[in-house]
């Protein structure tokens, strides 16, 4: 865990609803959506963060970790680890984007009181778009020079990421299912 672990839940507004709420499988299928592809990303990054392991070991040689990365889902058409973190990188942004543009707005129409969550979920995602340019920046000194501190960095900077990036997706499948259930995406 890095240092930076989460953001201070008394800070989060909640919706009050309760978590035993009970919704027919349609409804639930929305917030089940949103679920799977956190679920994905969780573990894409997981996957990084193993790849990352195994060169500090010294287990996978370059070439071996491309083979690696060439064989996971978000990577296919790239070549490197920098060009699978900057796919991942760009997924998430891509998720948060289509987020802020499109489910959000329809849900703080469909339901206003859901604006204080949305709002500090939207705060979130400026954080995180922040962390993933600090994984970039790590990743480019990476390839620059190949070396325990560089590891250390890019391994720091990860961590922080997934440490925030697990909180916040946490926060948003917690309150937005009622919502979801409701409302749908649009």
């Amino acid at each position: 865990m890095s240092s930076d672990t989460t953001w201070d839940e008394s800070t989060r507004p909640t919706l009050d609803e309760a978590a035993d709420t009970a919704y027919s499988a349609a409804q639930e299928a929305f917030s089940r959506h949103l679920v799977d592809i956190h679920d994905h990303l969780r573990g894409e990054l997981t996957r990084l963060h193993g790849l990352i392991e195994e060169v500090r070991r010294g287990v996978l040689t370059a070439g071996a970790a491309r083979s690696e990365v060439h064989a996971m889902s978000l990577r296919q058409n790239n070549w490197t680890l920098g060009a699978y973190c900057q796919s991942y990188c760009g997924f998430v942004n891509g998720h948060h984007s289509l987020e802020d543009a499109s489910v959000f707005p329809h849900l703080r129409l469909a339901e206003p009181a859901t604006a204080p969550v949305l709002d500090r979920l939207s705060e979130e995602h400026v954080v995180i778009h922040h962390l993933l340019d600090e994984v970039d920046r790590t990743l480019v000194a990476l390839v620059r020079q190949t070396d325990e501190a560089a590891l250390d960095a890019v391994e720091d900077a990860l961590q922080t990421l997934g440490d925030r990036l697990g909180s916040h997706l946490a926060y948003e499948e917690r309150e937005l299912r009622g919502p979801l259930a409701r409302h749908g995406f649009y």
